[in-house]
């Protein structure tokens, strides 16, 4: 991961880490195999430090952590949910996520 501002959660970290934060959090479900993954994740990294000690931003591998996507309907990916006060705000979905369009669901959150 390129930018310190992005954290890995899991299944068992993710209510303490997003569920419970006191900031909105930006969660990108993603996985490694997966190209538009891989092609929005330079953008994640700028929004997290764009919103550094505002917001955070936390990635969730689907592979690895199956329950959580699962809850929240996740069903394809690159998946983006910004939750707020333990309950999902916002989502999108897909590889076209541009800085202005994730930093626009967030800012909405502050």
């Amino acid at each position: 991961m390129a930018s310190n501002a992005v954290v890995e959660v899991n299944d068992s970290n993710f209510e303490q880490d997003v569920l419970k934060s006191s900031q909105p959090v930006l969660v990108d479900f993603w996985a490694p195999w997966c190209g538009p993954c891989r092609a929005i994740a330079p953008v994640v990294d700028e929004v997290a430090t764009a919103f550094e000690g505002k917001a955070k931003v936390v990635k969730m591998n689907v592979d690895n952590n199956p329950s959580t996507p699962m809850r929240y309907n996740v069903r394809g990916i690159p998946t983006l949910l910004v939750f707020k006060d333990g309950q999902v705000k916002e989502q999108y979905v897909g590889g076209d996520a541009t800085r202005d369009k994730l930093s626009g669901l967030i800012t909405k959150h502050l």
